[in-house]
């Protein structure tokens, strides 16, 4: 924290302000930032300050800098940014196993705290989810699972822990789990969704977890090589 009477580094302002843009959803995931002369503008700063906001928001993973073309958003937070690029240099197993961490944490707390609105937005998304696998539409399908256990993490009542979970982001959901699309994998187990679900209706949190870990020893056994 900055003390009284001590100025903030420009550049910092300028971080917090690029930060607080994509937070509030004024620039998405995948979008490009307005150009140099736009921002230099806005927050009425020099080029040099600008470019080492920048810089420091780009190392962080929230931005991608293609020269030539401008200033990508490549994640919503600094934590989701890191978390990413660091996930993605570790193997398929790895990531599954950092999964069953926070997935049965998440549904441990969330059996002691979704209400009844919680619920029935979890069922309307297995129906979905269901709907999508059945119908063959695997992007729509991992859309509604991923959106599922993200929805999870939050009825943990644990921002952090939500916040972390979100940052696999297309790790848990991407090319890396490349099992869900092989002959044979059930893109429908009802452990660890449907059984789950009636789990966190019951507040029963032993059974939330195991119903978890069930799951997704389920997904480790489609790893590669297994």
């Amino acid at each position: 924290m900055t003390a009284p009477g001590v100025r903030q580094p420009l550049a910092d302002e300028v971080v917090a302000r690029l930060r607080n843009a994509v937070a509030s959803g004024r620039w998405r995931v995948g979008e490009k930032i307005p150009s140099e002369p736009e921002l230099i503008a806005e927050f009425g700063v020099s080029r040099g300050t600008l470019r080492e906001a920048i810089k420091a928001l780009a190392h962080a993973g929230l931005f991608e800098v293609l020269r030539g073309d401008g200033t990508y958003v490549r994640a919503t937070s600094e934590i989701s940014g890191t978390a990413q690029r660091v996930y993605r240099e570790h193997a398929d197993e790895d990531v599954l196993q950092v999964r069953f961490a926070l997935d049965t944490q998440a549904a441990r707390l969330a059996a002691g705290s979704a209400d009844t609105a919680v619920v029935a937005e979890l069922r309307a998304l297995l129906a979905r989810r269901r709907e999508a696998w059945e119908a063959g539409d695997y992007e729509a399908w991992s859309a509604a699972d991923w959106e599922f256990h993200l929805r999870v993490a939050e009825a943990s009542g644990n921002s952090l822990l939500h916040e972390l979970y979100e940052s696999f982001g297309d790790v848990f959901h991407g090319t890396k789990m490349v099992q869900r699309l092989e002959a044979g994998f059930d893109g429908c187990l009802a452990t660890g969704h449907e059984e789950l679900l009636d789990a966190i209706e019951a507040g029963d949190g032993e059974a939330a977890v195991r119903t978890v870990i069930a799951n997704l020893d389920y997904c480790m056994g489609w790893m590669p090589g297994r």
